[in-house]
């Protein structure tokens, strides 16, 4: 029996992914800023017995800690780190001031940073471990359109990490992957300004938007797999691969 901590699993793509993988038998840690929409979740969830609850705001060091912490005293083990949680809001870059910057790159890089690095202390005495964390396919295709400079800064931080982590760490068997989404059906569209998400379609050369469940579906491959490590894998539809005129 294994056990996935998934961060930002209250909404969106981080629910889908805890709602995939209890599926499939195992045991969860989730986590959320929001205490009131992760109650909603667990309760949706409807499986105590496999799921625990630890709200909290991941850029805080402690919360990491207390993610590992549950996971190993509820379920016995930490199998699958999955840093999902992260913030994205478009902003020109001339308009961007310090504490737009410090925003970002404290939930998504520092957060992902200091919860893996629990995690991996722990991964080190079970002998594996399974890293998987979100990145974007902006660090890898900008769009001229959508000024983002602050949050892409800090997804690229995390491609970075991912490849970095999996070097340092492959001799210990822990794999340390990343999910570089396109366009997703979520409700990060409308918190970004996109109120029709199907209207940014031609952005991916398959001319639809991708959806939670693909997410989830290739986070769950990742989590299973023993032989891939250190790979920013584009989940976009197309949108790196090319461009439809």
């Amino acid at each position: 029996m294994k056990t996935v901590i998934i961060t930002g699993a209250s909404t969106g793509i981080g629910k889908t992914i805890a709602q995939l993988f209890l599926e499939k038998g195992y045991n969860l840690v989730i986590n959320s800023a929001n205490a009131a929409n992760l109650a909603n979740t667990y309760n949706e969830l409807n499986n105590p017995d496999k799921v625990a609850i630890v709200p909290g705001d991941i850029s805080l060091i402690e919360t990491g800690k207390k993610l590992i912490e549950t996971a190993v005293l509820r379920f016995g083990s930490v199998d699958v780190l999955i840093n999902n949680a992260g913030i994205f809001e478009p902003k020109s870059f001339l308009d961007v001031e310090e504490k737009d910057l410090d925003l970002f790159l404290s939930i998504n890089l520092k957060g992902t940073f200091f919860t893996s690095q629990s995690a991996v202390k722990q991964m080190l005495q079970q002998g594996e471990g399974n890293i998987i964390n979100i990145g974007t396919v902006l660090v890898d295709h900008a769009i001229n359109g959508f000024p983002a400079t602050a949050p892409i800064s800090s997804k690229g931080g995390i491609h970075a990490f991912t490849r970095q982590l999996a070097a340092e760490f492959g001799k210990n068997n822990i794999r340390v992957n990343a999910i570089a989404p396109g366009i997703i059906r979520s409700p990060l569209q409308a918190k970004t300004g996109v109120n029709n998400a199907d209207s940014l379609a031609g952005l991916h050369l398959l001319n639809r938007i991708g959806e939670t469940q693909d997410v989830a579906e290739l986070a769950l491959y990742l989590a299973e797999s023993n032989f891939v490590t250190g790979e920013i894998i584009n989940l976009d539809g197309g949108h790196v691969a090319g461009h439809s005129i």
